[in-house]
């Protein structure tokens, strides 16, 4: 369901958003005639304008192409229905930024693989959400577009890597927007943005990059509605050649009662905020209360061994980037083209590459360590991030790289285990802090349990 806290309150500025229909209500509408697909487009043009100058949550908006689009709009499951699409993802015909300066006036020569799976589907792109440099940070405020803010507090960040996306679905300019997850891409900025995110399992969506070796970025969607996020699953499924069990559209909740192991610390010494240890306890209470078996549960993973190895693996991807990023402007790798969170990173990796076959082991090793926690439970619940939405500035990409750093390793310390693992994980949007602020709970599972 949807949340029923009011979505704006901030300072200081606010914004109050008025309710909308979700997706699967606009198809209905669309059906029935009492909407066509240029007046709901029309209206999210309109929705967009009011908090955008708030959240800036826009990297490239293609208006007139959606009102084109949106005159004869393909059929599909989603036939006609507008939404954003994540500023990591080529969508044929439209700027591409990547959430950096390198690319400005890079356009998409045709759709990644997800973007055509959502283009058979008969989405229509309004434009481009904000997103990190190639979706670095758990902030979203690349130096290309500015700081993208959260429609609950304009002081703090939406979460990232899909911030954006996450900013205009909060704010209800959208009921959904495409996303990805990398390292908690999804689950971060829906926990931040009182969202429903879920992160599929590793093959059961297209995904719209390689990864390398290990791969651990996936496509789905922010979305107000669990049964949005659902269709648009079984939408995106397709054909695509996958070893999983197709996940289909589910539409009913299941009449199964859970064995929920319940793991409110992370595997590092990362430290919650009292309002999140609070809001988990409360999940976990409500799991009790609707029948499920909740036990304690303590993750069993040497938390300093993974972290040191899945940021050298992001630091790899970063000086992938940073690469890229001088071939396609023709200038060399530095400041004045890639952020300098990017270039830390990088630096990290280039001062540690001769240890990346044994970390690329360890990472691979660590899909069988995760799916052997599930031996005597069916899911597990843990907080989505440590604190609620930090601060604007406080892991901005030109900041401090150590204190940036150790924001970020603290804040975002759950949701990594699973993109490594490729596991099946969603935070859901359960808890609120008492100054009415997000707080997300996250039930993961193995690979193919979506």
């Amino acid at each position: 369901v949807e949340a029923e806290t009011p979505p704006i309150e901030a300072t200081p500025v606010s914004y109050t958003a008025e309710s909308i229909p979700d997706g699967l209500e606009q198809l209905e509408m669309l059906a029935n005639g009492s909407a066509p697909a240029l007046s709901l487009t029309e209206d999210e043009i309109t929705r967009s304008k009011a908090p955008h100058p708030m959240i800036n949550a826009i990297a490239t908006e293609t208006y007139d192409k959606a009102l084109e689009a949106a005159q004869n709009p393909r059929e599909g499951s989603f036939g006609g229905v507008p939404t954003f699409i994540k500023d990591l993802l080529n969508w044929e015909g439209d700027q591409t930024l990547y959430g950096s300066r390198a690319f400005q006036g890079y356009i998409a020569p045709e759709d990644g693989p997800f973007a055509a799976a959502w283009r058979k589907a008969g989405l229509i792109s309004l434009g481009k959400s904000t997103s990190p440099e190639m979706g670095l940070i758990s902030s979203t405020a690349p130096l290309v577009t500015g700081a993208t803010r959260n429609p609950y507090d304009l002081s703090r960040i939406p979460g990232g890597s899909s911030g954006g996306a996450a900013a205009l679905v909060a704010a209800r300019v959208v009921p959904f927007a495409h996303a990805s997850d990398g390292g908690g891409s999804i689950r971060i900025p829906a926990a931040c943005c009182g969202l429903f995110g879920l992160k599929p399992s590793r093959g059961a969506l297209p995904i719209s990059r390689d990864s390398g070796p290990v791969d651990i970025s996936v496509n789905h969607a922010v979305t107000l509605t669990v049964r949005d996020s659902a269709a648009l699953f079984a939408a995106a499924e397709g054909d695509l050649e996958t070893d999983l069990p197709r996940t289909g559209n589910v539409t009913e909740a299941s009449a199964r009662r859970l064995r929920i192991a319940y793991a409110p610390d992370p595997i590092t010494n990362a430290v919650l905020d009292a309002e999140t240890r609070s809001g988990i306890e409360r999940t976990a209470q409500l799991c009790r209360e609707l029948g499920h078996e909740v036990i304690d549960f303590t993750m069993p993973a040497d938390g300093a061994r993974f972290t040191d190895a899945f940021l050298l693996y992001w630091a790899a991807g970063a000086a992938t980037f940073a690469q890229q990023a001088s071939d396609f402007s023709g200038k060399p790798i530095g400041p004045d083209i890639v952020e300098p969170w990017t270039l830390s990173l990088a630096a990290d990796f280039l001062a540690r590459q001769a240890e990346m076959p044994e970390t690329i082991a360890y990472l691979q090793a660590f899909e069988a360590e995760y799916h052997a926690w599930f031996e005597d439970f069916d899911v597990l619940l843990t907080p989505t991030v440590s604190t609620v939405a930090p601060k604007v500035g406080e892991q901005a990409p030109d900041g401090d790289y150590e204190s940036v750093r150790a924001s970020v390793m603290n804040f975002a310390a759950f949701t990594a285990p699973m993109n490594v693992s490729g596991a099946a994980s969603m935070s859901v949007p359960l808890q609120w802090s008492n100054d009415g602020l997000p707080i997300g709970s996250m039930f993961s599972g193995k690979r193919g349990d979506d």
